[in-house]
């Protein structure tokens, strides 16, 4: 579909919608719903939307759908039908369809900001909205070639919290601008996100700071992850105040970068949270499906999120930036294709090495006895202490190759050879 038809359709669909009447005004409730949050995971994660895959009519569907729920709250756009229209280039897409280039989209609208003094700087709220697909090719289930990956925690879920937010947000606005994104081509390399920040609808240096939301579906035990709060000063003071009525046993830490869309911002030098309940053994996998989320539990995000953007909000005063060194690049390109089938733990950040969550069966990591539990601590013969040094190591080999992986096992140090397979074979 030709960009000018995206958009003319889009303006059509979000008038009818708006004409229908929307949700805004006194009657909405001020309370996170999760009965709605389930629903909307649900219709994002349905089969026939398939997948989602970025350049997709199913994509295209969903990207649709957002935009009308944000006309129906009455908030603004800053393009024709909400739309803000690109072409995704990735090598990836040559993996799932042998396409050079598809054209695509970002949702983006936006809450005036009430006042005067500060309308003018603005906070992100954003989450991917695209998915794999029928791609195997980032797929962890290849076996399951052109099997429909509806992606439910990844990234329904994030979708499904941001608009939320913005019907919280859209009754009680804040005193800055509010600017909602359902980035696509997330699974791609993060290019819905890096186009937004190189032709961002706002002034760059007035985004005060970016809050993302991938993979908030499987909250257990109440545990959720705040990543990037290194990344300004005061960001655990607002957490903690935030989740005071809230109750969550939040972990934050960690710097700005990371394999999701909040990247793209503190690349660009902003404060950044990445709201996360860690992954699973459904991730990049067919069975990652609606039945399977946590709906209450993201209604507790929502209301913990609310409440950081809140507190930001009610300071006069700018966040404090706090800039990381980047890591190291990765030395050997090709390694971008090597599979091991390990599942990082994301949430044992004081653990030195890296410890998993689970191995996909049949992997060459399940191959040579890698068990959920395991703590990689050496890979090739290069030491691991998290999850950048890691991928370090592994993506400086090519498939075939053999090499040997050390792990912590119940205390005891076990040296294990695997031979490395090739993502999507």
């Amino acid at each position: 579909m030709k960009k000018t038809s995206i958009a003319a359709l889009a303006v059509l669909t979000v008038q009818l919608t708006a004409c229908a009447g929307g949700t805004r005004g006194g009657n909405v409730a001020l309370a996170p719903d999760s009965l709605r949050i389930r629903r909307d995971i649900e219709y994002l994660s349905a089969d026939r939307l398939e997948g989602r895959g970025t350049g997709t009519p199913g994509l295209d569907t969903a990207s649709f759908w957002a935009a009308q729920r944000y006309s129906a709250l009455g908030l603004k756009s800053y393009a024709p039908g909400f739309l803000q229209t690109y072409t995704a280039r990735s090598a990836m897409l040559a993996h799932m369809g042998g396409l050079n280039a598809v054209q695509t989209q970002n949702v983006v609208a936006y809450q005036p900001g009430s006042d005067a003094r500060v309308r003018n700087q603005v906070i992100v709220i954003g989450a991917h909205l695209d998915h794999l697909g029928r791609s195997p090719a980032s797929a962890l289930d290849p076996e399951a070639k052109d099997a429909i990956r509806n992606g439910a925690d990844d990234n329904a879920s994030g979708s499904a919290v941001v608009l939320e937010l913005a019907r919280l947000i859209s009754a009680r606005p804040l005193r800055r601008t509010v600017v909602f994104v359902n980035f696509s081509g997330e699974e791609l390399g993060l290019l819905g996100s890096q186009y937004f920040v190189e032709h961002s609808p706002v002034p760059v240096d007035s985004i005060v700071a970016m809050l993302n939301f991938d993979m908030v579906g499987r909250l257990r035990s109440d545990e959720l992850m705040a990543l990037g709060a290194g990344t300004a000063r005061e960001w655990p003071a607002i957490i903690d105040s935030a989740n005071a009525a809230v109750g969550l046993r939040v972990r934050a830490f960690g710097d700005g970068f990371g394999a999701s869309d909040h990247a793209s911002f503190f690349a660009k030098n902003m404060p950044v949270l990445h709201f996360f309940t860690n992954t699973h053994t459904d991730y990049h996998r067919a069975t990652d499906d609606a039945d399977k989320v946590n709906a209450a539990g993201a209604a507790k995000i929502v209301a913990l999120a609310e409440q950081v953007a809140r507190e930001l909000d009610r300071r006069d005063s700018r966040l404090s930036f706090v800039r990381a060194a980047a890591p190291a690049p990765v030395a050997a390109t090709a390694g971008s294709q090597v599979y091991l089938g390990s599942i990082p733990d994301m949430g044992s950040p004081e653990i030195k090495g890296l410890k998993l969550t689970g191995v996909r069966a049949g992997s060459p990591a399940d191959s040579a006895g890698i068990k959920a539990g395991d703590i990689i601590v050496a890979f090739g013969g290069k030491a691991v202490s998290d999850l950048q040094t890691y991928s370090d190591a592994m993506y400086s080999h090519k498939p075939g190759d053999v090499v040997d992986i050390v792990v912590m096992r119940d205390g005891q140090r076990l040296t294990l050879s695997v031979k490395l397979g090739r993502r999507g074979s």
